[in-house]
């Protein structure tokens, strides 16, 4: 991480939030939650492509009880509009994106939003996508005090930000670095269109081999053969005696992973004592315990394996698109509600301390706890900046645990989210 050596702009935005998507499925969740959330005297706007359809989201929220909504700007911007996107990122001083696939609709508003030095969070996890950005923006980001964070949803916050606090936790309590993280998840919920679409999307675009390389997303420089094979994605069911349970490969785990390595070199190069080298961290589903777990873990695995093999073939991924959401569509709002998630993760030091730490919560992860996560994680950009770790100018394509450390972790707690060590 670098810190800028110039200083933010001083001159206040017309905006302090943007949120830029606000038309799609989740994007329609994160204007309900700031309505319901935001701080009197946010200055807060939407984003899109469509007047009409941004204006028919801001009614629907405000007839909903949403009464905030109705302040709220309109800003039109098409994600292939260059003009209109610098024109956003010039009023906003944060701009929030749930508009993906973020390879086909996200680079330009990157772009502006590093050229008008305004900081930016989406919830994308793709993680080619995303090593463009580092390979494209990330000096000029650094040096301008420019805070760009993606993966800021279930990809990967509870991941990326529980390592975080359990390695720093280790640090504090027993004086020794962290060496080993890793996690179990346990989730309950549904998928929506944009998520599938931007699966599909990866797949397509050819980029499945760039997305299997476990340190795709750490800053360049040799990796050691024997780190790539500790760190490689598991394949099959395994029993941990520290979970003390049958777990399996999870989904998104080669999105965590990849997420949570790049924090870890991030703070190394920055001289944390908490991260040290030879780190490691690996995350799995849990199963739980007994016979009947071990099959699960044995069914996932092998479903998982024969899906990601099967959508590499065309008529599979058409089948696909006609079976699940469409973009735009997701579960009811019940089944949100009804849905929650909980990742369990332990932390090791050389010299044998343990941890368990757990960030968890209810509500559907892939909608509900991904709107939290994301909101928060942009008015912890737009209100607290000067509490931010590395102070206000630091900058970079960071991630949220070194782009927003203990205080998006607060601000999750403050939201109802169970944060923190638990031992």
């Amino acid at each position: 991480m670098a810190r800028s050596r110039h200083s933010h702009p001083s001159a206040p935005r017309r905006y302090d939030v943007v949120l830029y998507g606000a038309t799609g499925f989740v994007g329609r969740q994160t204007v309900a939650y700031l309505a319901a959330h935001a701080p009197p005297g946010l200055r807060w706007a939407l984003a899109g492509r469509s007047a009409a359809r941004l204006q028919a989201v801001r009614e629907a929220v405000e007839a909903a009880g949403g009464a905030a909504a109705a302040g709220a700007g309109i800003v039109v911007a098409a994600a292939d509009d260059e003009r209109a996107l610098r024109a956003l990122a010039a009023d906003a001083a944060v701009v929030l994106s749930t508009a993906g696939p973020f390879a086909r609709f996200g680079s330009g508003l990157v772009a502006a939003c590093v050229a008008q030095r305004t900081h930016y969070v989406d919830i994308t996890g793709e993680t080619p996508w995303v090593r463009g950005l580092i390979d494209a923006h990330h000096a000029r980001a650094a040096r301008d005090g420019t805070r760009i964070i993606p993966c800021c949803g279930f990809d990967s916050v509870p991941s990326d930000l529980g390592a975080w606090l359990v390695a720093q936790a280790l640090w504090h309590r027993h004086g020794e670095p962290c060496i080993e993280v890793k996690a179990s998840h346990t989730v309950r919920g549904g998928l929506n269109g944009g998520t599938l679409a931007s699966a599909l999307h990866l797949v397509a675009s050819g980029q499945s081999a760039q997305a299997a390389q476990p340190f795709l997303l750490n800053p360049a420089g040799p990796v050691p053969a024997d780190a790539t094979a500790q760190a490689a994605d598991p394949t099959g069911p395994c029993r941990d005696a520290d979970f003390d349970a049958w777990l399996a490969p999870f989904v998104m785990g080669p999105v965590n992973t990849r997420v949570v390595r790049r924090s870890v070199a991030l703070l190394q190069a920055a001289g944390d004592a908490a991260a040290q080298p030879g780190w490691r961290y690996q995350e799995w589903l849990r199963a739980g315990r007994g016979l009947g777990a071990a099959l699960t873990a044995g069914g996932v695995s092998l479903g998982l394996a024969g899906g990601m093999a099967a959508l590499h073939w065309a008529p599979a991924r058409a089948l696909a698109r006609r079976l699940a959401p469409a973009p735009g569509e997701g579960p009811s709002e019940a089944a949100m509600d009804g849905g929650s998630f909980c990742c369990d993760l332990i932390g090791r030091t050389p010299g044998g301390h343990t941890l368990h730490g757990r960030i968890a919560g209810r509500g559907d992860p892939g909608n509900r706890a991904t709107t939290t996560f994301v909101c928060e994680a942009a008015l912890a950009l737009a209100l607290q900046r000067s509490d931010l770790p590395g102070g206000p100018d630091l900058g970079g394509v960071l991630t949220p645990a070194t782009g927003l450390g203990r205080v998006l972790a607060e601000r999750l707690a403050a939201a109802g989210m169970v944060v923190g060590a638990l031992d």
